[in-house]
């Protein structure tokens, strides 16, 4: 990738990215306090789709709606299935926690790349693939459950999501490198928001909304996830995928883990020297494969 590319509103984009993700991983604990996490991640994807619904209707006409399979297949792995499987690893895990194992990304995203799509490979980034791996590889199996605020091993779920995150930008980059990032958000989200729609009517989420007393304050926190979180950023993302590279786009979670220690430590989660280590590790190896 040319330097050259990556100007002041890449930088400014990734910054912004970094922050506003980086508060996700709060979002999602202050959310479980009511709904449990399939109606969580319901509920998530269903927002972001109806935000998205009016969008997707003004750009009908310049969708190439033979690409559908391509469509859906960005809108299940860049949001669908990792919404499930990060609300599922927090009821178990603590924001810290899932805020450090996120950052693997752009390792996988590298990876998937170099083998799926073929990317130049250079062997020296076999070192920093290691490096990362085994700082994700300390804190699920060194972290106790005080240390990860439960079961660590539900820490593997984040790290699958990552992998779908790698797959869904490199998808970007090679599928939809003209298309207008907009068009990817809302056709996407409107393809995989139906389901999502209808498993939410048939549950009790209602019921529940109506007497759990914490329920508004969840579901606060999940429609700014949505709509900060999924709807503004997603554009965001795609742009700065199509204006940089899949690998620049997924170094977004370099500063998300930072993010996520600090709102961590405020809500009172235990933070340890696993986490600056295993921290220190990842972003390492994500350094050197970037290099």
């Amino acid at each position: 990738m040319d330097k050259k590319s990556i100007d002041n509103q890449s930088w400014a984009i990734l910054i912004f990215l970094s922050l506003v993700w980086g508060c996700s991983f709060i979002l999602i604990k202050k959310a479980l306090i009511a709904f449990d996490p399939i109606q969580l991640a319901c509920l998530r994807i269903s927002i972001s789709s109806l935000a998205f619904t009016p969008i997707m209707l003004y750009h009908r006409k310049d969708v190439d709606w033979s690409k559908w399979p391509k469509f859906l297949a960005i809108g299940l792995t860049g949001s669908g299935v990792p919404a499930f499987l990060f609300f599922m690893a927090q009821s178990h895990i603590s924001s810290s926690v899932a805020g450090l194992l996120n950052s693997l990304t752009p390792i996988w995203t590298l990876l998937i790349g170099i083998f799926i799509f073929r990317l130049q490979f250079d062997r020296t980034k076999l070192v920093g693939v290691l490096i990362g791996f085994l700082g994700a590889a300390s804190i699920v199996l060194l972290g106790s459950e005080d240390i990860t605020g439960g079961n660590p091993w539900y820490g593997i779920l984040v790290i699958i999501a990552t992998i779908c995150y790698g797959s869904s930008v490199n998808m970007v980059q090679a599928f939809f490198g003209t298309t207008k990032p907009i068009i990817i958000s809302c056709v996407s989200f409107f393809l995989i928001g139906p389901p999502a729609l209808i498993y939410l009517a048939f549950s009790d989420f209602s019921t529940t909304l109506v007497t759990n007393p914490q329920a508004l304050q969840a579901l606060g926190a999940v429609s700014i996830l949505s709509l900060a979180g999924t709807v503004l950023s997603t554009i965001l993302f795609y742009t700065l995928v199509q204006k940089t590279s899949a690998v620049f786009g997924s170094t977004v979670t370099y500063l998300m883990p930072a993010i996520a220690i600090f709102w961590g430590f405020l809500d009172g989660e235990t933070i340890s020297v696993l986490h600056f280590g295993g921290m220190a590790l990842i972003l390492l190896g994500v350094y050197i494969t970037k290099k």
